[in-house]
């Protein structure tokens, strides 16, 4: 979109916060880089635009310091595409780049270093060191402006790999020292260093909270996941140790609080809540295409804003999606809740009832089928998925047709799951469940075919974001999935 002048012109001028993450703006006269909604007005002769944070860094300009858009919603580029730059820019989110290193991240995607940089550069304007850096740049920030962890902390705590690397880098990015900049902050004192955080989550709005919260709470396994004082709250399997997030739903943001058993994992642990609750989505995109069908219209009418609810770790979901085939979302819970039991690692939750991460795929391959409580199809289905779960990447980074087709290869893995796969692990926004009952009875009661193939034709038009369509035909039925719990939200 940077490279369309007036667009971009107009979005500035509208201070139009939808475009925020889109694109940059920098101002030649001032050397600063703002978010297209900054209450700034520069004269349009001075102003350039970039595809990324990065781009504007790269080319010597330093954040605002009055709009801060280095905390801007990622673009939703990254979310609905599947090609090898969205794919790397997840991954780059997910600090596979601060891990690995950028021969790390080509090796995941299939292609040689240069590829990478050559295609990330010509399209983002940075290549792969300098997106991880801005990224570091940011989470630098939070613990700087939110902790009172010592300089030296937070610096390898960002991922820095010198002190004066991070020192250049705030200054570079901010304009500030890291000590001027913790002084700067005005709501009242840093938290102390034990290990919590508060942070708060943008989002392009508008935001509907209902589906998003309440399917999280309804299908949540205990133990794993809670609701707890208005908030969602679970475990989360870190690269340097287990962490703990409870999310708030707010009209403004979402709050996040974190409790992490190394700082390092911040970044990450703030990439998967963001995906978890795919907060970086384009909401007026997406209900204006699907407000062009007359039939949903109205459901788009009465909520706008719905999101994805995703996942934070995608061997758990996919887990999770087979101990949920034809089966209620009680009895799913419960066979996951002793999957937990007996095969989860313990944690500590001193706040709430949170006991245990979802076991991983190593401690899934000791269990024993003749234990599980399910048919025998399907145990053999949960034992061959188990096996297969190294293999396969589910995540943020994997191809999403590629792996649909593994998946349709192992037994009693059908469209139902692996659409389910798609929609939540994966991110496939127009992922789509035609043989699924709720959708079923929706398009029954809305007039819509009902034969999946007839189903999947005329949603044809919802394309690109079917997943989102789904929400809203789920939306229609009395299930708990779609209610936030306990309360409203204005």
């Amino acid at each position: 979109m940077h490279t369309d002048v007036e667009r971009c012109l107009r979005a500035v001028r509208a201070k139009d916060a939808r475009f925020d993450g889109w694109f940059f703006t920098a101002v030649l006269t001032t050397g600063i880089y703002c978010r297209p909604s900054c209450p700034a007005t520069p004269k349009p002769a001075n102003m350039r635009f970039y595809p990324s944070a990065a781009a504007a860094q790269q080319a010597g300009f330093r954040a605002c310091k009055r709009c801060r858009p280095d905390t801007t919603p990622g673009s939703p580029e990254w979310n609905h595409r599947a090609d090898t730059v969205a794919r790397a820019m997840r991954l780059i989110a997910d600090g596979v780049v601060d891990r690995d290193g950028v021969p790390g991240l080509a090796t995941r995607l299939g292609y040689s270093v240069r590829q990478i940089e050559r295609q990330l550069t010509a399209e983002l304007g940075a290549g792969p060191l300098a997106l991880a850096r801005a990224q570091r740049a940011q989470t630098a920030r939070i613990l700087i402006e939110t902790t009172a962890l010592p300089m030296a902390d937070v610096a390898f705590a960002a991922g820095f790999a010198s002190i004066r690397t991070f020192n250049d880098t705030v200054r570079e990015v901010f304009a500030l020292t890291p000590t001027a900049l913790r002084d700067r902050v005005a709501r009242g004192h840093p938290s102390a260093a034990t290990g919590t955080l508060t942070l708060r989550l943008p989002f392009r709005r508008p935001l509907f909270p209902d589906n998003l919260f309440g399917h999280l709470a309804a299908t949540g396994v205990p133990g794993v996941e809670e609701w707890r004082d208005g908030a969602y709250r679970r475990t989360l399997r870190l690269p340097h140790g287990p962490g703990i997030a409870a999310l708030t739903p707010n009209p403004e943001y979402v709050g996040l609080t974190l409790t992490l058993t190394d700082q390092r994992d911040l970044g990450i642990a703030i990439s998967r809540c963001r995906r978890l609750l795919d907060l970086d989505a384009d909401p007026v995109a997406v209900d204006a295409l699907l407000a062009e069908d007359p039939v949903l219209a109205p459901l788009v009418a009465k909520a706008p804003g719905r999101r994805v609810p995703r996942t934070v770790d995608a061997a758990e979901f996919a887990v999770r999606a087979v101990l949920g085939q034809q089966v209620s979302t009680a009895a799913a819970r419960t066979h996951a809740a002793r999957l937990v039991t007996e095969h989860g690692t313990p944690v500590e939750d001193p706040a709430g009832g949170l006991t245990h991460l979802f076991p991983d795929p190593a401690a899934l391959a000791s269990l024993d089928p003749d234990r599980l409580a399910f048919p025998r199809a399907r145990r053999t289905t949960l034992t061959t998925l188990v096996a297969a779960l190294p293999s396969l990447d589910l995540g943020v980074g994997g191809d999403w047709d590629e792996a649909r087709a593994r998946l349709a290869e192992l037994p009693g893995i059908g469209p139902w799951t692996i659409e389910t796969i798609a929609m939540r692990a994966l991110g496939d926004p127009d992922a789509f469940l035609p043989t699924d009952l709720g959708v079923r009875y929706a398009a029954r009661d809305l007039g819509l075919p009902t034969a999946p193939g007839a189903l999947t034709r005329r949603a044809a038009a919802w394309r690109p974001w079917r997943a989102y369509a789904v929400q809203h035909l789920w939306a229609t039925g009395d299930h708990p999935i779609n209610h936030l719990p306990g309360r409203n939200f204005a």
